[in-house]
């Protein structure tokens, strides 16, 4: 299973990237922007991801994604069932949860 260990060496690599404890949950940001965050009990990881798609994300692999709590579903942000993932495509979603968040001319730097 995926763990936050796994996740914070490919986050805090990333430019203008920190991780953040808030109300006792694991964040991570770029800038003031989170862009991953874990649940208190490191089961599930919510992470940037654009609204118009998730429905899709979310109906084409239910055991794995789903949608954000009602009151965050403003936000560009899905969730992922930690041990359903890999972590080739663990660092997908770090990537493009990161690039959601930077300048583009930032994520540019990163290939």
């Amino acid at each position: 299973m995926i763990t936050v260990d796994d996740v914070r060496p490919i986050a805090l690599s990333l430019p203008r990237s920190y991780e953040a404890v808030v109300r006792d949950e694991i964040r991570f940001r770029a800038g003031r922007l989170v862009y991953l965050a874990f649940s208190r009990d490191e089961t599930v990881m919510g992470f940037a991801f654009p609204k118009e798609e998730r429905a899709a994300l979310v109906a084409a692999e239910p055991e794995k994604f789903m949608l954000p709590r009602q009151s965050e579903m403003r936000y560009n942000w899905v969730v992922v069932r930690l041990d359903a993932i890999e972590l080739d495509e663990l660092r997908e979603f770090i990537m493009d949860a990161w690039r959601m968040c930077v300048p583009k001319s930032v994520a540019a730097t990163i290939s």
